[in-house]
């Protein structure tokens, strides 16, 4: 498999695994989610390790070491994006499976199992039609400030959606324009989706609008700003304004 397959297979895996779980029914809610992370990494891992064994790897449920940091590829991986989403049953949880090269998210997979569905970084389906009034994607629980009054300034309507992943690729999808976070994530928490955001040719960056690096020492990635690229520079215009 060359590398986007991969990224594919492993997701896809991964998802298979984890709606297999929810479906056995031997677990429900938090134990359901932490089971879950465990299934879906061992899998991970063990691939990664079969299929590009020369590869660092970071993933979210594996003890990170500094061995990767001399690697210039890099596997970046969440077994289980929006926990919370998954032993709820509902829909909105992904699987992220990156690859950064030198810092740069250059692919990737996520799947969104609870709908049957891999998207990847080949970017083959044209954007659809953005809507006349910006959707925004917002935390369910924690709406960031900074999406809150860009929505304001913009007349945009704040949509609540769980993991990270669903939300990227709600604007993938699109089913919104815009999804603008700052609350803080880590690397593996956007990966794989700015790949496959950058992949469908929608705008990534920080909310400042410079440049997200991968495989750090220090894996905390404060904010990520993913949209339409009509909407990329009066957003970023209203970032700026609020630090002002």
């Amino acid at each position: 498999m060359d590398d986007l397959a991969l990224a594919r297979h492993l997701a896809a895996g991964a998802g298979r695994i984890l709606m297999d779980l929810r479906a056995a029914g031997t677990h429900e809610g938090k134990a359901l989610g932490a089971q879950g992370d465990v299934l879906a990494n061992a899998f991970l891992m063990a691939e990664v390790a079969a299929h590009r064994p020369d590869d660092g790897v970071l993933s979210e449920e594996t003890a990170d070491t500094p061995a990767r940091l001399a690697k210039n590829r890099v596997w970046i991986i969440d077994p289980l994006d929006g926990t919370r989403e998954y032993g709820e049953g509902r829909s909105d949880w992904a699987v992220h499976v990156g690859l950064a090269v030198d810092g740069k998210a250059v692919l990737g997979a996520v799947a969104l199992p609870g709908e049957d569905l891999v998207l990847d970084s080949a970017g083959i389906a044209p954007l659809p039609p953005m809507a006349p009034t910006p959707r925004l994607l917002v935390s369910r629980s924690r709406p960031a400030h900074e999406a809150v009054e860009v929505a304001k300034a913009i007349g945009g309507e704040l949509l609540p959606m769980g993991s990270a992943g669903a939300k990227a690729m709600a604007v993938v999808r699109g089913q919104a324009e815009i999804y603008l976070h700052s609350g803080g994530q880590y690397e593996w928490d956007n990966c794989a989706p700015v790949a496959v955001a950058a992949g469908a040719g929608l705008h990534v960056s920080r909310i400042d609008g410079s440049p997200l690096v991968y495989n750090n020492r220090n894996t905390w990635l404060p904010d990520l700003l993913i949209c339409r690229r009509e909407w990329s520079e009066r957003v970023l215009e209203e970032v700026a304004r609020i630090g002002d």
